[in-house]
């Protein structure tokens, strides 16, 4: 894969899982890389890991449902390091699972305000960088299986993750003559701390007996694997890809 020395990556939703994978496979190729979440501790812990190991990081804790957070992290990223060469918009959350009965209303707008609204605030932003300095870019969201799988009480999870398509598509079309490639990755199972919080809620037979004998590779899938998907996807290698959708779940949609 294409060295990345001299490059800028911008990571929202940094502090666990996807994200901080995602940061370190980076860093690795020679990015500078900055990271974005809302858990200071956990950003500035990051930033240790990839600097102990060599490379450059630097954090900005950030809320992406709140537009002058985004405008400010992205400002920052310039700031820091002149340009903007690669974003991933990562940044979510499972919200509460209900039935459409029960469903708060500010719990949707909670869930649909960080995973869709605020994936829409970072590409707004994201891109008018991009276009400033003049060198393009390729961006990444993250969406998730449950872009196109629907599932009973996640209405308000499942929607943001269905916009996600549409926002991606959308935008591809957009900036793909000015340089800019936007892509979506979905996973599937993986090991990450929102898995874990699953399994909390709906039992791990849900997972052992009933969602992991659908993946054909009969595990959930490790946070470097998207990761490596995801730059994969920055990458020159993947020069001729934008407007399409990654499904890294080990096979798991495949028997739907």
């Amino acid at each position: 894969m294409s060295d990345m020395q001299g490059r800028v990556a911008l990571i929202t939703g940094a502090s666990s899982g996807i994200g901080r994978a995602t940061a370190h496979a980076f860093a690795a190729k020679g990015a500078r890389v900055v990271v974005a979440a809302r858990r200071e501790p956990e950003l500035a812990s990051l930033v240790a890991e990839i600097e102990v190991a060599g490379g450059y990081a630097t954090a900005v804790v950030t809320d992406v449902s709140d537009a002058r957070d985004v405008e400010r992290m992205v400002a920052h990223a310039v700031d820091t390091y002149s340009r903007l060469d690669y974003a991933v918009n990562n940044a979510g959350i499972e919200g509460e699972f209900a039935s459409i009965t029960t469903l708060a209303e500010d719990e949707w707008d909670r869930v649909l305000g960080i995973n869709l609204k605020g994936t829409f605030l970072c590409l707004q932003h994201e891109v008018r960088a991009m276009l400033a300095t003049g060198h393009g870019g390729a961006i990444v969201n993250i969406g998730s299986v449950n872009s196109f799988l629907g599932f009973a009480t996640g209405a308000a999870y499942v929607t943001s993750k269905h916009g996600l398509i549409g926002l991606t598509t959308s935008v591809s079309a957009e900036v793909a003559s000015q340089g800019i490639r936007v892509n979506l990755v979905c996973p599937g199972i993986i090991d990450t701390p929102m898995h874990q919080r699953l399994r909390g809620l709906f039992g791990d037979d849900i997972y052992d007996k009933g969602a992991l004998p659908q993946v054909h590779l009969q595990r959930a899938g490790r946070p470097e694997e998207i990761a490596q998907a995801v730059v994969f996807l920055c990458s020159d290698e993947s020069s001729y890809i934008t407007g399409t959708t990654l499904t890294p779940d080990g096979g798991f949609t495949l028997t739907l």
